[in-house]
Formats: structure tokens, C-alpha cells, sequence
């Protein structure tokens, strides 16, 4: 018996070119997603910017005192032609509105005004004084956050126990301990009693300062090969390092503490150790990365306070930062100085704010979508 055999039609490979399809949907929709995170990200942060400029100014304006009578000489004060013609130059003569549009007209033009203290421009005194401040709050951060991660997660693994208690007390006396006191303390300590380190400043005295390409005593000397300028320079940095470091381990060991604890406790971390899964992988893997969310939080406020300048340990160490040049214009009433410092300070953590929130999206997939 003879039959016609139906023969079948070999499957179409439709696998891969749909996975493809689907991976290049999902690499646009999350494109999209983060875009618009961005967008509106930067438009807060705009909003957020001319918001601290226009209570700067009106805060400013509302402090007691006079800024002629702190940049004048009595004898100057007491000359009508001399007063008029500052007024005049600092456009003290406008009304107050006029003042803080004039103020914005130049904002925007890269124009901060000049220091009636310094008579340089403020954008020149900040390039000057802000990467003698990074070479504190960039080794001091990097340090505190392996501290207080390490730290942190041991008190947490440890819970209830005497490396908990001990980390615990350890913490409580670093945040109870004042900036000012702790860095007076290790000054006499380590210059006074021992000797294995110098007072203050970024260079001593016999050692020639190198030529300025970025503004950081040692990459400078590094590039120039003064391999002498830059021991001295890192020797300079220790103590003040030091003293930020402690500070700010204490705050996050703290954090990173109670984060750890509240991931440690829950049921996938639970399941996580059943499967026998090594405690180093249960660690790294689900439990740091879970609690990580609050920690950089926290992280990001505490590199913020240091980038903005700590007045009293920079003032005990005589470092040329952020925070000596604000206090030295604070005290002269210097407008211009002020507002260029509390716009530096606005930029700074409002473009810390912004990258907190971009390791948000990374550490958290649920919150880009947010």
C-alpha cells in the first residue's frame, strides 16, 4: 500500500531575534526612565539653587552691622565723598530687589563679584581654597566609609555581644567628642609630646611651594617630581585627616549598624543561610548590598559637611580651606565672599544629593521607576 508522506516545515528560529527584540525594548524603556529621572532631578536642582541665593541675599541683609563699617577706617567713615563712591562701587546705593537681580545678572554670567576683602574676584579666592579642602574630604571619606562599613558590619554580625558593646561605647564617645577638642588633642599629642608631626599649614616653611597647575599641594609637587614637597605635604594632611576621619567613622559606624541589623533579620537573609550558602557570600552579596540604601544617604550628608569646610579644625591646623575663608568673610561682613561661599555650599550638596540619587536607581531598580 502506497501513501504520500507529509513532511513537515523546519521551525522558524524565532528565539533569538525575538529575545534580541525583547532586550532592545527593555535597553529603550529603561533609557527613557532614566532620562526623565534625570530631567527631573536637574530641575529640582535648579530650583533648589536660585532658592538658597535669594535666602543667602535676603539673610545677608537682615545681619546686624554695616559692611563699610567693617571694610572702612573711621577716618574714611567720616568722608561723605568716600562713602557715596563705596556704595557706588558695591552697588550698596540700589534698592534691595535691584541689588539681588543685578546679583543674578552677573550669577549668570560666571560672575560671583569681588571680595571688598581680598579685592580678587570670589570664583578666583574658591579655586583657590577648594582643593586645599578636597585634600582633606577626599582621603578623609574614602577612609571613614571602609571604616564604618567594616566596622559597622562587624558589630552588626557580632550583635549583642562585647564587639558589639565595645563598638557601641567607641562610637558614642566619637560622637560625643567636639571637632575643636579632639583636633587640639592630637596636635599636642603628636606635634607637642612626640614630635612626629608638623603644627600646621600645607608645606613648611623651607620647603618652595610648586608651581599651581590644580591647586592640590601634592599632585602639584608629584607632577613638578618634588618628591620632597610632597612628603611634606602628605605629612601636613595627617593629623587633620585624622581628627575628620574619627568624626565621621563614629556617625556612620552607627548607621551602618542599625542598616545591617534590620536586612540581618529578614527572612531571604534567613534562607540565604540555610541553603549553607559561606557567611562572607550571605554577607556581600544580600545583606550589605540591601542595607546600603540608608548608608549612602548619611555617606553623602557626611562628605557634603567636609567639602563645605570644617572651620575649627582648619582653623586649629592653619589650613588655607573653605571654611577659614568663610569664617575670615563672615567676621568682615564681606557680601560677595558670603554669598560665593553659601552658593558653594549649595552646589555642592545639591550635586551630592543628585549623585545619592543616581546610586539609588543603580543600588535599587524600584526607585528609578519612582
Amino acid at each position: 500500500m502506497t501513501g504520500t508522506t507529509a513532511t513537515a516545515a523546519p521551525p522558524t528560529p524565532a528565539g533569538p531575534p525575538a529575545r534580541r527584540g525583547a532586550r532592545g525594548r527593555a535597553r529603550a524603556l529603561l533609557g527613557s526612565v532614566l532620562l526623565g529621572f534625570l530631567l527631573r532631578r536637574a530641575i529640582i536642582t535648579v530650583v533648589l539653587l536660585v532658592g538658597v541665593t535669594l535666602i543667602s541675599f535676603l539673610l545677608i541683609q537682615a545681619v546686624p552691622g554695616d559692611t563699610m563699617t567693617a571694610t572702612l577706617s573711621e577716618q574714611a567713615l567720616q568722608d561723605p565723598e568716600i562713602v557715596a563712591a563705596y556704595r557706588a562701587r558695591w552697588g550698596l546705593d540700589e534698592p534691595l530687589h535691584v541689588q539681588y537681580l543685578l546679583y543674578m545678572r552677573n550669577l549668570l554670567q560666571g560672575d560671583l563679584g569681588v571680595s571688598q576683602q581680598t579685592g580678587r574676584p570670589v570664583l578666583d579666592d574658591l579655586l583657590t581654597y577648594v582643593p586645599a579642602t578636597l585634600e582633606l574630604a577626599l582621603p578623609a571619606m574614602i577612609g571613614s566609609l571602609v571604616l564604618g562599613l567594616a566596622i559597622g558590619l562587624y558589630a552588626a554580625v557580632r550583635h549583642d555581644r562585647f564587639g558589639d558593646h565595645a563598638v557601641r561605647a567607641g562610637t558614642l564617645v566619637g560622637l560625643s567628642t567636639p571637632p575643636f577638642w579632639l583636633a587640639l588633642v592630637v596636635l599636642y599629642v603628636f606635634f607637642y609630646l612626640l614630635g612626629v608631626s608638623p603644627s600646621g599649614g600645607r608645606l613648611s616653611t623651607w620647603i618652595v611651594p610648586p608651581e599651581k597647575v590644580t591647586g592640590s599641594v601634592i599632585i602639584d609637587s608629584a607632577l613638578a617630581g618634588r618628591w620632597d614637597a610632597v612628603w611634606d605635604a602628605i605629612q601636613h594632611t595627617a593629623l587633620p585627616i585624622l581628627v575628620l576621619t574619627v568624626l565621621t567613622v563614629a556617625m556612620l559606624v552607627r548607621f551602618v549598624r542599625s542598616a545591617m541589623l534590620e536586612v540581618l533579620d529578614t527572612d531571604y537573609v534567613r534562607a540565604a543561610r540555610a541553603k549553607g550558602l559561606p557567611t562572607s557570600r550571605v554577607l556581600t552579596a544580600h545583606v550589605l548590598r540591601a542595607g546600603l540604601v540608608p548608608v549612602i544617604t548619611v555617606s553623602g550628608l557626611a562628605f557634603a559637611s567636609l567639602l563645605s569646610g570644617t572651620v575649627l579644625v582648619e582653623q586649629i591646623f592653619s589650613w588655607p580651606g573653605v571654611g577659614q575663608y568663610a569664617f575670615r568673610s563672615a567676621t568682615a561682613l564681606d557680601l560677595p565672599a558670603v554669598l560665593g561661599v553659601s552658593l558653594f555650599v549649595a552646589v555642592v550638596y545639591t550635586a551630592v544629593n543628585l549623585v545619592v540619587d543616581l546610586l539609588y536607581g543603580l543600588i535599587d531598580p524600584r526607585i528609578r521607576l519612582s
